[in-house]
């Protein structure tokens, strides 16, 4: 199966002994020559401080990550999975996991980065600032058109694919067969409530819970009967599934 995540805007700084290689990433047949562009797209506009701040919708806290973006040839490296932070990927808890477990991760996860496109949980890359939302005015399209082109090259047939990226990174490289989630948490009255807050962490829970358990889904029906001798809640409607966690709960008297 494959199982793809959103990106996030923080990202740890350094990295291992390596420097950034284009050319190792995951889908460089189909992603190549688009990520050069982007890339060099990017690396102009950041030569221009106040064009990128406005350009990237930088804050006064984040504003100096635009080196970032002038230094990627010269940057050491982490596995995608460990470059980026929040509570999503502090959810999956990385730190804890046993070698099996990380495997797992290597092999069935990927992420949406608005800089290189789709890519592996172990791909390595380095830090840089770019969202789904941000304008390259040097591209001849929108970053967003741009990415559902070079995407549309890459087929993935025959395997389950779970989508938990946000709707903003989605769009960069729809998948029509992919199964979307949606989680809620229960009310008093028995009734499901949308998470926001704790959306993030049930879905790096469920990510961590999958590799933990060390499975293969073929197909959703797989999953679902999985999740049930995991005593989750998790129903399917359409390509929809719908994860009831207890996150985020109203507590009861």
């Amino acid at each position: 199966m494959r199982v793809l995540l959103p990106p996030s805007e923080t990202k740890k700084s350094g990295g291992g002994n390596s420097r950034f290689k284009a050319d190792n990433l995951s889908f460089s047949a189909e992603l190549t020559e688009t990520r050069k562009a982007v890339r060099a797209a990017l690396e102009t506009l950041s030569k221009n401080e106040d064009e990128a701040i406005k350009a990237l919708k930088l804050g006064k806290k984040s504003a100096s990550e635009i080196g970032h973006n002038l230094t990627l040839h010269e940057q050491t490296t982490l596995p995608a999975i460990d470059r980026y932070t929040g509570v999503l990927f502090d959810a999956i808890g990385l730190n804890e996991m046993d070698p099996a477990s990380r495997q797992w991760i290597n092999s069935n996860v990927y992420i949406q980065s608005a800089l290189f496109g789709l890519i592996n949980a172990s791909d390595e890359i380095p830090a840089y600032r770019l969202s789904a939302s941000s304008r390259l005015p040097i591209l001849t399209e929108p970053l967003k058109k741009t990415w559902i082109k070079a995407h549309s090259n890459i087929k993935i047939k025959q395997q389950l694919v779970l989508d938990l990226r946000s709707k903003e990174y989605a769009s960069l490289a729809p998948f029509a067969d992919a199964y979307s989630l949606e989680v809620y948490t229960r009310e008093a009255d028995g009734s499901k409530k949308a998470l926001n807050h704790f959306n993030k962490a049930a879905k790096g829970d469920l990510i961590k819970r999958m590799a933990q358990s060390n499975v293969e889904f073929a197909n959703i029906t797989e999953l679902l009967l999985w999740s049930n001798s995991q005593k989750l809640d998790i129903v399917c409607e359409d390509k929809t599934l719908q994860f009831v966690t207890n996150l985020g709960a109203p507590k009861r008297s």
